[in-house]
This record gives structure tokens, sequence and C-alpha cells, in this order.
């Protein structure tokens, strides 16, 4: 019957799972039956019981949250991180179909490119009344000075995306064009993980097609783009508070490439130059994920501070290919669709393979009349609006339908004709998760095509975008949507390409790749607010432990650490200080900066202990229960410490956190040695600077006797052996920074390796007797001005 969930041959269909009246169902037909390509995976949902389901599902959450897999959501003036919303159930799609819907974007991503040629080259369109000279020229996304500027490859577009829908008749439709900066292909790879690891036991079964293989190509075709050898591909982010930054951050990692920002870039001589801690460096294929109105504030938007000055200016000289090229963005019109019909045959000499959603350009006198007078309900929005409905975060634009008919007259009068009518699309439905049951939800497919040398590849795959709701408007992930991974199903096993592929020597890079001084700065910081929160924490302890036993007993010695408490901001009166919290976050703002070089893992593990700190400031109280706290969260700051020197690739990057680390590491021994070694202090003040300096059971073995000033100089100042000395630290900052680049060229020492060298000789000789309170402020101050000395030669 219709409308009702019949069981397949193999197995039960979901159970419960009933079609909206009238619409088209991926799951089920038209007379109620599950389709044949779904028969496997319902008859495994249909098995599952909604403890097991929920087991699944949580396996693909957990991988999700382990990886921290994040969009940035926008509302009420705030931006907030929030975790990838998986809609669980994957989309599938048979491979005849998919090669149909290749086929037609293939074609359409060709037109896309004659459009854009003729905008930006002899714009014989407009001339010869294909399309209204209005449209583009009144357009925003039209970029004026990018006309006569041919890419040095010859083409335009490297890399899109398009929106499909599925009607009510079962055909697909095209929702959108994206050519501005696509973004969804790193999430699409996510997706992916995390469904097959939801379904584990079933994903083997199926024969899904893969999606490295399309990443392969594409990387391969950038890399072999380029003119020198030596030269870089890197992506070009707005930075972390980009919505899908963490796309940006995770394509990069994913493909080797250099992760940039408008400031890490500067133009010499027509060539685009990445600032590196090494000197300049040309970048020849520069991958855009900015919009094109940010990238040059000298010809674009003088307000920009996201985009690189002269970078037009390189565009001209034939000086490095962008992907896509400036002034994409006017492909994403939405009424260019309208035009799009006609000009397929006129351009490719043939009509489109596949249509848009239909849309109506109402400069036009007959568009008007039939919008005015037509029975459905219509779309109305801007002309130059780039977005669908349901991929927007603003207001739904207005519908025709439920505007009166001379206000939709005046309104059209008002505006002189730049608008535009889209048909409302009734979009079909696919199982989706919702509070433990299967329920149709609307969905759309978005769909990545990449410019190779053989051609535009189309990835087997992509995301689809899954409403909260039946409404078609709640797919915007901004409104609630959730996005589901696409399984296109070949009736034969699939072959499971790498990444790597049997060309990959070919990539090899003769030099090391180049650290960018931005992220050299963030992950020198980073590592100096990793061991400023670990210094932090076993001061505190050592405060709250004596606090517990002795009581007010301790108030003395607690007020002789008083100095090195405030000097870090922290209350002894709070168990877990906002200062230590401030200083974690500010870890995470650094760790977040360089997404694309700091391990999953370890950014788990960082995000781990943040979330563990304030958990417990809401409810740990100053003593033993403060002492217990901060006891387990330097186990959780040792698994950082574990994750970077045991699997960070021993690179320039790995270099600047180690220093920033140690820089941190020796400032803060040198000044609570200043502090806690005065002998004016009460007693316990030398058994507290032991312990906060984490060598208890050292001291007990080196020297047989209480702990004196002699033996706690000895072995907190001047022992090389002791990981936790100042002199250790003064020895691997001087090893580390002589192997920093232009540290040390043929005994030339620059002047922060002088003043290294300088420090460790100091150390090299001195002894326990010479180093008062005042020699110790005087080698902290030298220790701190190595990080200016940094900041000189690396960080501009």
């Amino acid at each position: 019957m219709a409308g009702q969930d019949v069981p397949s041959a193999s197995g039960r269909g979901l159970a419960g799972y009933m079609p909206l009246p009238g619409v088209q169902d991926e799951y089920l037909d038209a007379q109620g039956a599950i389709r044949p390509l779904w028969s496997q995976l319902a008859a495994h949902l249909g098995g599952l019981g909604p403890e097991d389901l929920a087991r699944h599902i949580a396996r693909a959450d957990q991988y999700l949250l382990d990886s921290g897999v994040f969009f940035r959501q926008y509302g009420g003036g705030l931006s907030v991180e929030r975790p990838w919303p998986l809609s669980h159930v994957p989309v599938l799609i048979g491979e005849a179909d998919w090669d149909e819907i290749s086929t037609a974007l293939v074609q359409r991503a060709d037109l896309l490119e004659a459009v854009m040629a003729d905008l930006y080259g002899p714009n014989a369109l407009v001339a010869a009344g294909k399309l209204p000279a209005e449209l583009v020229a009144a357009n925003p996304e039209w970029l004026r000075p990018m006309v006569g500027v041919r890419p040095r490859s010859g083409k335009y577009l490297h890399f899109l995306a398009f929106e499909l829908g599925r009607g009510p008749d079962g055909k697909w439709w095209v929702l959108a064009d994206r050519a501005q900066a696509p973004s969804g292909a790193g999430y699409a790879l996510e997706n992916r993980v995390a469904t097959a690891r939801a379904f584990s036991e079933h994903y083997a079964q199926e024969h899904v097609q893969r999606l490295a293989g399309f990443f392969r190509e594409f990387r391969d075709a950038l890399m072999a783009s380029r003119h020198d050898a030596e030269s870089r591909v890197a992506i070009l982010t707005p930075g972390p508070l980009n919505d899908t930054y963490f796309e940006h951050a995770y394509i990069a990692r994913y493909l080797g490439f250099n992760l940039v920002q408008g400031e890490d870039l500067t133009v010499v001589d027509g060539h685009l130059m990445l600032r590196t801690v090494s000197g300049l460096r040309p970048v020849e294929v520069l991958w855009r994920r900015l919009d094109s109105a940010w990238a040059d504030p000298l010809e674009l938007d003088h307000r920009s501070q996201l985009g690189t000055p002269g970078m037009i200016s390189a565009l001209r000289a034939g000086g490095f290919e962008m992907v896509n090229a400036l002034g994409s963005g006017v492909l994403e019109t939405r009424a260019l669709m309208a035009f799009l019909p006609k000009l397929a045959p006129h351009l490719l000499g043939a009509p489109l393979k596949m249509n848009n959603i239909a849309t109506w350009w109402c400069g036009d006198a007959k568009a008007r009349a039939a919008v005015l007078g037509a029975p459905e309900r219509m779309l109305l929005s801007n002309a130059f609006a780039t977005g669908m409905p349901f991929d927007s975060a603003g207001p739904e634009p207005e519908r025709a339908g439920d505007m009166p008919p001379d206000a939709l007259a005046e309104r059209i009068a008002r505006e002189s004709g730049a608008l535009v009518a889209q048909e409302a699309v009734t979009l079909s439905t696919t199982p989706a998760v919702v509070e433990g049951r299967f329920e149709p939800r609307p969905m759309s497919l978005r769909v990545f095509l990449a410019r190779t040398p053989e051609g535009w590849q189309v990835m087997p795959g992509g995301f689809a975008r899954i409403g909260s709701s039946p409404d078609p408007a709640a797919i915007a992930m901004q409104r609630g949507g959730s996005a589901a991974d696409v399984w296109v199903v070949s009736p034969e096993p699939v072959p499971t390409p790498s990444l790597a592929g049997p060309d990959s020597a070919r990539d090899r890079r003769a030099t090391p790749g180049a650290l960018p001084s931005r992220s050299a700065d963030n992950l020198f910081w980073l590592g100096r607010y990793i061991e400023r929160t670990e210094s932090m924490v076993r001061l505190l302890r050592a405060c709250h432990v004596r606090q517990a036993e002795a009581g007010a007993a301790a108030q003395p010695l607690l007020d002789a650490a008083a100095p090195l408490l405030k000097g870090m901001g922290l209350d002894p009166k709070e168990g877990i200080p906002q200062g230590l919290l401030d200083t974690l976050g500010a870890a995470i703002s650094s760790a977040g900066k360089v997404r694309d070089r700091f391990s999953p893992d370890a950014w788990s593990a960082l995000a781990d202990i943040d979330k563990t700190a304030r958990r417990m400031a809401r409810n740990v109280t100053p003593g033993d229960d403060a002492a217990r706290a901060l006891s387990a969260l330097l186990r959780k700051l040792a698994g950082i410490t574990g994750l970077v020197h045991e699997n960070m690739y021993r690179f320039a990057g790995w270099r600047f956190l180690t220093i920033g680390r140690q820089h941190e590491r020796a400032m803060n021994m040198a000044r609570m040695l200043e502090v806690l070694t005065d002998p004016e202090l009460p007693p316990g003040a030398l058994d507290m600077a032991i312990e906060v300096g984490d060598s208890v059971l050292t001291h007990r073995r080196r020297f047989s006797v209480a702990a004196s000033r002699e033996t706690v100089i000895e072995l907190l100042a001047l022992d090389a052996l002791n990981p936790r000395s100042l002199r250790h630290q003064v020895d691997e900052l001087r090893e580390q920074i002589d192997m920093l680049p232009h540290a040390n060229e043929h005994g030339a020492l620059s002047p922060l390796a002088r003043a290294a060298l300088r420090l460790y000789a100091d150390f090299a000789t001195a002894d326990p007797e010479t180093l008062g309170p005042a020699e110790l402020a005087d080698l902290g101050a030298r220790i701190a001005a190595l990080s200016d000395l940094m900041t000189e030669a690396y960080f501009r």
C-alpha cells in the first residue's frame, strides 16, 4: 500500500517510516516499496534495535568530536563554534543515476567557463543581447579591474560545486551554482569517515565509490600547474573566524598544502610570495577560499584586512594561478540562471542536459507579466543575491504568492526590473534519524567538480543537506539543518584508491615545506601557553596541598608564594582560578590558528583539558578538593606533551613550539627560584620549590641532606641533566635556536643566537654561591628578552 513501509526481500525496512504525501522519496517508491538500491542498507538498519542504533550513532559522533569537526554559527551578534551536525543515514544514489548527473554537470561547468571567459573578455554576450547589460554592469560580483586579465593557464574555473534537488517528477534540478569559493569538500570526507564508522559492519559490504581518487587527481593537477617545482601551492583562508575554517585547515593538512592568510603573502616584482621563517618563498598556485572582493584592498574593497595588496597586479603579470579566478562570484547570480538554457546551445552547441530550477529575469516585460499571473508560488528576491533560501542565513526571500498583485507589481517597478523570480521547489525526502525514529526530511545535494589535465572530474559522492523539519528552508545549517554522506553505489566491487597514487613520487619535495611566519608565531605561543598552564597547575597544587594539610599554619608560606601567584594572574582563593582558564583559552586560540599543523589527537587532548578545567571551576573548592582536581589536569597535560614529542615531525614548526615551551619553563623557573630561595622566607619554601619543579625524587637521590638553598639552586638552576632545571632549558634553547633558519650561517651568529650563546656560557660557568635573587632576576630578564629577539627575527 502506498505510504507504508514494505519489507524488502533482504530484510525488514525502517519501522514506522512514512513518506510525506505527494513528495518524492529517495527510500520508498510511489507504491511504498523499498527501492532496490536501499534494500541492503534498509535491512541492516531495520535489524538494529533502539540501543544498537544509538550505539552506532554515538560512534560517528565520537569520531567527529575527537577530530574537532565544527562549523561556526552566527546569530544574534554572536559567533559560536558548533559540533558538526551529521545526519547519520547516508543518501544512496545508483551509479547509473550518478553517471547522468556527472555528464550534465560537466557540461554545465563548461558552460560557466565559457560565460566567465566572455564576461571578463570580449563581452560578446551582452553586445549580442544574450545577456542584459544591467545584469552584468550593476552586479557587485562583476569586478571591473579583472576585465582583460586572462588566467595564466587560460582557464578561469578549477573547482566548482552545484546544489541539486530532485523534484516530484523524479528529475534532478540545479538549484544553485557555486563558483566563488565552494565549500564542503572537506566536510564530505569527514562525513564519509564518520558514517563508515557508524555502520562499519555494513559499509564494507556496499560497493560505495571512494573519494580519495578525486582529491588525488585535483592535488596532482594543482601541483602540475606550477612552473617552478620548488614553488608552493597554498590555500587562502579568511581565518579562524570563518564559518568553514575547519575545512580549510583539514583540506590543507590532507593535501599537504600551505594554509595562508592574506597577511602571510606579499607581492614582489609581479610574483606572489609567502612570508616564511626562511624568508620569502614563491607561491604559484593559490586556492582561494576568500570572497573575491576582499582579495586585494588596493584595487577592490579598500576596507579589506583579509587580502593582499597588489594581488591583482600579480595576476596581470601572470605571476601565479588563482583557483578560482577573481570575479567568479558573478556566476552565482541567481538571475543568470534564467539565461543559461538559451546560452548553452549558443556557446556549447547543445541544450542543457540538466535544467535549472525555473527562473525568470523580471527586467523582461513578458517575464514580469508571467510572474504576476503565475498560479505557482514564486520566490522573489534581489537579482544579485547569490544563495538559495535554504542556503542562506538571512531571512527567507518574500514569496510572490504571499504578496498582493498590486504590491508585487509596485515592487517590480520600484526595483526597475532588477529582480528575479524562481519557482519554489518541493524537494525529495530521505530517511533521517529524529529522536531515535526514522523520519523523512527534505534533501539537496552538493556535488563537486575539479579540473584536471584530463578534464573535469566529479567527486563520486559529496554531501547532502538534510532539513531539520519538513520545511525546505530548514536545510541550511544556520537554521538547524544537518549534513549526510552520499554513497554512490555500484553494482560491482569498486577499487579503493589512496591519496598517494602511483605517481606520487613525482611530487616529492626537494626542500622542506615552508613555515609561514604567522604559523611559527602561533606555534611558539602555543608552546608557551601550554607550559604556562602546567606551571600554574603545579604551583596551585602545591599551595592547595599545604592549605589542606596545615590550614592556617600554612598561611606564612602561602603569603611567600603570593608574588608568584599574582604574577601569573591567579587567585588562590579559587579552586580553579579564572587566570588558569584564560591561559588555557589562549592555548586553544593559538592552536586553532594552526589547525593545519596541529594533529587531531593533540587538538582533541587540548580541548578535553579545557573542557575539564571549566567543568571543575564550577564546583571545585580550595584545599584538598582543588589539589586532587589539579593533579588530574596535570595528567592530562602530560598527554599533550607526549603527543607533541612522540608524534610531531621534527620540522620547523615543532622547533618553534619546543622553543616556546622551553622559553616559558625557563622564565617560570627563574622567577620561582628568585622568590622561593630567599633566605628570609619561612621554612618549607625550599621544599615547595622542589615540588613545583617536579624534582622531589631526584633531590632525594642526589642529596642525602635536607633541602638547602645550595642544593635547590644546584638541582633546579644548574643541573644540566635535570629536564626541569634552568641550565637544561638554556642548553636546549641554544641548540634549537642554532638550527633555526639564518641563526648560524657559516659561523656568523644572528642576534638571537648570540644572546642564547651568552646565556649558555653564563650558566655553564655559574655556581650556587653566585646565584642570588638579584642574579636570578637578571637571568630571568635576559631569558625573557629572547622572545623579543625571536619576534624580530621570524615573526614580523
